[in-house]
């Protein structure tokens, strides 16, 4: 049996007014499009008008609803945001706890250094020079390494001052005439130098080997550990050798010592300069008559 073709739906009339008034408002669609499209045809600026009306009517709800879409979009950053914030604060806050550690480490050091220099009543002091001479000789290929000066009594020259040239300590005067003065070279094999490491104040001692070398070794530290490149300066100990003046560098790694070469090489020297010793000698006894 072929279906009916009425398609009316039943006798339900609120059925039936829906149906009637969704064709009602197609019509009134089509008819509205038909006049729009008609009035942007013939009469732009008509149709501009209404345009920008309808614009005006409907930004404030795109401008709401792009509000809404970029506060949802900018969640996961802000979140992101918040943890890494949160570990760079933390990372931040535990250098600055380090760093006061080592500010306040570096001011004792700073209140016991100057305590300690006040008790032992030390100075920084810039030793008077002598004179300033060439140095004509040296005993390069000799097992005992001394230097021969320019300079003697007449310019001031006095056994036990100290002799340096530009890049460090050359040794000491041994022996002194008119105008001339034998330097005992800090690679004699007699030559003990007091010193002390740069990087940590380590006191050592460099003694000559004879061959152009120095040997650096530890002085009341057990089991001293020495690296290549370590550098060495006087220390002051003794009285001689202001301190601070480049005596040698370590050429090797070792325990309890280290070869080094020595900073000044007399056979490249043009001049040397002849300094007092760091402190006087002390005053000779007097004598008592009986």
């Amino acid at each position: 049996m072929a279906p009916s073709r009425d398609r009316r739906p039943g006798f339900s009339r609120r059925a039936q007014y829906g149906l009637f008034a969704s064709y009602v408002l197609a019509v009134a669609g089509a008819a509205v499009g038909i006049v729009l499209l008609v009035l942007s045809t013939f009469n732009p600026p008509a149709f501009a008008a209404l345009r920008s009306g309808v614009a005006e009517a409907t930004a404030p709800v795109s401008n709401a609803g792009a509000a809404v879409i970029g506060g949802i979009a900018a969640i996961p950053d802000t979140i992101a945001t918040y943890f890494f914030v949160h570990d760079e604060n933390t990372r931040l806050r535990a250098e600055l706890k380090k760093s006061e550690a080592l500010v306040l480490r570096a001011r004792t050091i700073d209140y016991d250094n100057r305590r300690l220099r006040s008790l032992l009543k030390m100075r920084d002091a810039t030793p008077e020079i002598v004179a300033t001479a060439r140095i004509v000789s040296s005993t390069a290929a000799s097992t005992r390494r001394f230097g021969l000066l320019y300079a003697g009594i007449w310019q001031g020259v006095r056994e036990g001052q100290p002799v340096s040239g530009p890049s460090g300590l050359v040794g000491r005067v041994v022996e002194v005439g008119p105008n001339t003065a034998r330097v005992q070279l800090v690679t004699d094999p007699e030559s003990v130098v007091p010193v002390r490491r740069t990087r940590d104040g380590l006191p050592a001692i460099v003694a000559g080997r004879g061959d152009g070398l120095v040997d650096i070794r530890s002085v009341g530290t057990a089991n001293a550990r020495f690296q290549p490149g370590d550098l060495f300066v006087t220390s002051g100990v003794g009285g001689i050798y202001t301190p601070g003046v480049p005596v040698a560098k370590g050429t090797a790694a070792g325990a309890d010592s280290s070869p080094g070469i020595p900073y000044a090489r007399p056979d490249t020297l043009d001049f040397a300069v002849v300094a007092h010793a760091f402190l006087p000698p002390p005053p000779a006894p007097r004598r008592t008559l009986p």
